[in-house]
């Protein structure tokens, strides 16, 4: 029926509790995920966040698993995932300590440097124990085909998860092209060619890995990250977080220099200061970088008794936050790097039913569509006088956060991403492929 909200439901699967860390009943595990009767392994390289709190990586690596893959991480430690090795939901986490969280191009050389060293030798010490067949790099850096390519040589295949555009992330960093830059272009495309697959997070990254990567457009699949609706749960508000004021404005993301965050602290600071707006709460959800600098600008413009940051939490405080809200916000700033990248927290926003306000940017009007205002970009004046606009009309918000709503659960949803990432690993395989048909990548 017109309107209708229709919530995808897998189908149901027998698990197989005498399987390796139990699993897919092999009458239910998908084609590729067996061989002559025993379960292909897949490990997972990751570098900028720890397993589990990286949430694509983990949806990712659960689906596989679900699906009869037996999987291993490697990534970083971080605050609550604090353990060298660990066992959750079947899935073997091996993480490694990095000597800095990098802000510099000299301390971003370190950090890569030692996380591809630690990651190389733990992958050789899983080679030769639990094994894999697979080596699924996620980026940055985009070094991991160094040692993908060289477990290829082993008969081993090589998947590159494209998660950022790194040589836009260098120059929205830094704001140059350099040496630096071309060489990030360089090790871009060696990751392509190393690759036997490439997952693109969306339209603009798949047409980057088949123009700029040269990858043949029939081994580049999109898989979205789409928000798990098991975890982006709707739960009561808690007034309390709103500080006294009637309303609260959410934000969640990473606190670092491309996220925009200074533009939201500006649009407070209009808000407060210019339209002496004493009613209107922001809280600020997450770590970075930049974090202890947005504090003391919070306190320069004069709103930091407006702002609280929480830093990095559990997603029970987060969901709170976000509940909490009446507007949501993704400052992020308007650059070749935002514009191309799908960003977790518009749909996260989405899937709580939370009307947005974002600059206007390619992915993340199209993730978004009716349920975001689109500020100019890069102007905290208009990010401002839009979240005051979806403030003062109540209507609007609910109409908007429906919207949004009924877009992950008939169309964003992770439920709806998973059979992809499955279909491009059956692709790693074409004979089991061609046995047993699965989707195809979404075309060109």
């Amino acid at each position: 029926m017109p309107g209708q909200v229709h919530v995808f439901a897998p189908a149901a699967h027998r698990f197989d509790p005498d399987g390796e860390d139990g699993g897919l009943h092999p009458a239910a595990a998908p084609a590729g995920s067996r061989v002559a009767g025993k379960r292909r392994r897949v490990l997972i390289l990751v570098e900028n966040l720890p397993s589990p709190f990286d949430r694509r990586v983990w949806q990712e690596a659960t689906t596989l698993r679900r699906a009869g893959y037996a999987v291993s991480i490697v990534c970083p430690t971080g605050p609550g995932c604090d353990k060298r090795h660990e066992v959750l939901e079947g899935i073997h986490i091996h993480r490694y300590p990095l000597p800095l969280e990098a802000s510099g191009a000299a301390g971003y050389a370190v950090e890569y440097g030692s996380a591809l060293t630690r990651a190389g030798w733990l992958a050789l010490k899983l080679f030769f124990t639990r094994g894999f067949d697979v080596v699924h790099a996620c980026n940055p850096p985009d070094l991991f085909f160094l040692i993908g390519g060289f477990f290829k040589l082993f008969g081993k295949k090589f998947v590159f998860d494209h998660h950022d555009l790194c040589p836009e992330l260098y120059e929205a960093k830094f704001g140059r092209r350099d040496f630096f830059w071309r060489l990030l272009l360089r090790l871009e495309r060696l990751s392509f060619r190393t690759a036997d697959i490439s997952i693109a997070t969306n339209e603009s990254y798949r047409r980057i890995a088949i123009d700029r990567g040269g990858m043949p457009h029939e081994r580049v699949f999109v898989v979205r990250s789409g928000p798990s609706l098991e975890r982006m749960k709707i739960v009561p508000p808690q007034p309390a977080l709103r500080r006294g004021r009637a309303h609260l404005v959410g934000y969640v993301g990473v606190m670092g220099r491309q996220e925009g965050v200074e533009y939201l602290l500006q649009a407070a600071q209009r808000i407060v200061k210019t339209y002496g707006r004493s009613d209107v709460h922001f809280g600020l959800v997450g770590g970075g970088t930049s974090l202890e600098e947005m504090k003391a600008l919070a306190k320069t413009l004069g709103v930091a008794d407006y702002v609280t940051f929480t830093g990095r939490v559990p997603d029970a405080e987060l969901l709170a936050m976000l509940n909490t809200a009446d507007v949501c916000v993704n400052p992020d700033i308007a650059n070749a790097m935002n514009d191309k990248s799908t960003m977790n927290k518009i749909m996260e926003y989405m899937a709580l039913g939370k009307p947005i306000v974002q600059f206007d940017l390619t992915e993340g009007r199209w993730s978004a569509r009716g349920a975001s205002l689109y500020a100019r970009p890069n102007d905290a004046a208009d990010l401002a006088d839009k979240i005051l606009h979806l403030l003062g009309d109540a209507e609007l918000r609910a109409r908007m956060g429906a919207a949004g709503r009924a877009r992950v659960l008939n169309e964003l949803a992770w439920d709806f991403e998973a059979p992809k990432l499955l279909a491009a690993y059956a692709a790693l395989w074409p004979r089991a492929r061609e046995q047993r048909p699965v989707a195809s990548p979404e075309s060109p």
